[in-house]
């Protein structure tokens, strides 16, 4: 069979035949390796082909058999889109990735299969369902063993022909999930608030056989300390250059975050979310520990990695105020990049089906759960405040002169790796946002 591999992408930042320019923004892309990964799980005999809406547009008369889809929940109307195009040329069209799974009768709708959970084992099932002419709409993954992930080297080449376009194609996956319980998490709520990992042995193969660069795309590296240990241990050798995610916990072991800067961690993404200890209490991150912010971040950029905050504005406990005093935060705890999220209730988390009980969601409209718009009705302010703060408190933070502080006192105080990949991403954020417009007001002021 022909197979087609798909990632839709939003309106603002597709590519399409009309609109061939790919936007400036390759320091956001890295791979698509649920795509990758879902070709490396396909049989030899099938012809497989990936194509990214973010860096080029979908050919919907190209001659294929089976589409695949992966979306999350604000790309869902473009995928179901996708869907209808596809299934009018009588293609046969399956869904998976987080809303699918999260949302699947909605899903089946509008697709002939839905991939629910992980796609080893499941995508493997369907294909021989549909060479038997006997599909089903539902396939529940049951290829990982509970604790342990099975999934082989992903397809890579497919991506070369469009590899310019993202900052990596190398990005590496050594577990999955999370046993958190953050009430606002989809990732939680994915994989069932359990947390698997790939044996050692196995990410170290796949590390021999990528470039020094690469990004590892765990949504905690540390989870296992011991599993994080003897990994970073292991990659001593290898004298690779990375950045991940993680924890701030990461900053309570002296141990660890020195072999993380040893195995070559220059970056690290960590969900700090709040100040507020109320609201991290209320979204069940208390181990956060805000009070102690400022010297677990002092600790690692005394290891040489650079830091990109994710903050969430419009928790029930902010108000007005709440813009002004994140950005002296992160201007006084240097802070080398902002990932900025208003708080939105993804389908399928306990956030999700807290605010639909008690009528607040006022959006039901899924492109708009993209973390910048506002779909709810917030506690201490309006929700014309909360858009127009969040807005003011990006633009103020990748204003020109601010981007160009960070990058000189970073050079300073983690090396010069970490400060070039803080400028790019600072350069992104602010093509972004002057390309979408963003300024915002800041509320406090009125």
């Amino acid at each position: 069979m022909r197979i087609l591999l798909a990632l839709p992408a939003g309106e603002n930042v597709r590519v399409t035949s009309g609109r061939p320019e790919v936007p400036k923004r390759a320091m956001l892309r890295f791979s698509v390796l649920s795509l990758t990964t879902v070709a490396a799980l396909t049989p030899l005999r099938h012809e497989v082909r990936i194509v990214d809406e973010n860096v080029e547009p979908i050919d919907f008369t190209s001659d294929i058999d089976v589409v695949g889809i992966t979306f999350m929940t604000a790309l869902a109307p473009r995928a179901y889109a996708i869907a209808r195009e596809f299934r009018a040329r009588g293609r046969f069209v399956v869904g998976g990735g987080f809303h699918p799974t999260l949302c699947t009768a909605e899903a089946a709708e509008h697709l002939d299969a839905v991939v629910v959970g992980d796609a080893e084992g499941a995508w493997e099932r369907l294909l021989e369902d549909i060479e038997a002419g006997t599909p089903r709409k539902v396939y529940v993954s049951g290829g990982c063993p509970q604790r342990e992930i099975r999934t082989p080297v992903p397809r890579r080449d497919l991506l070369a022909p469009t590899a310019k376009h993202y900052v990596t194609i190398n990005a590496v996956e050594t577990g999955r999930g999370c046993q958190h319980a953050c009430r606002y998490c989809s990732v939680t709520a994915f994989h069932q608030q359990s947390y698997r990992q790939r044996p050692v042995a196995d990410v170290i193969a796949e590390l021999r056989r990528v470039p020094r660069d690469f990004i590892f795309v765990d949504d905690n590296i540390v989870r296992s300390p011991e599993y994080a240990r003897e990994l970073f241990r292991e990659m001593l050798p290898l004298r690779k250059h990375w950045v991940g995610q993680c924890s701030i916990e990461i900053a309570d072991d002296a141990e660890l975050l020195q072999l993380a800067s040893a195995a070559g961690c220059r970056g690290l993404f960590i969900g700090i979310e709040t100040v507020n200890p109320d609201n991290l209490a209320a979204v069940s991150k208390q181990f956060n520990e805000s009070a102690r912010y400022g010297e677990r971040l002092r600790r690692i950029r005394r290891q040489g990695i650079g830091v990109v905050a994710g903050m969430i504005v419009g928790l029930d406990k902010d108000e007005p105020g709440i813009f002004e005093s994140c950005l002296r935060f992160l201007q006084r705890q240097r802070i080398d990049a902002l990932q900025l999220n208003i708080l939105t209730p993804l389908p399928g988390t306990p956030l999700f089906h807290e605010m639909q009980r008690a009528g607040r969601i006022t959006d039901s409209q899924w492109d708009r759960y993209d973390f910048r718009h506002v779909v709810f009705q917030p506690r201490r302010m309006t929700a014309v405040q909360l858009q127009e703060g969040a807005d003011w408190l990006y633009a103020q933070f990748y204003r020109a002169d601010r981007i160009l502080v960070r990058f000189v006192r970073t050079l300073f105080t983690c090396g010069w790796l970490p400060a070039v990949l803080g400028l790019k991403l600072n350069l992104t954020y602010r093509y972004d946002n002057r390309r979408e417009r963003i300024r915002g007001r800041n509320p406090a002021r009125d």
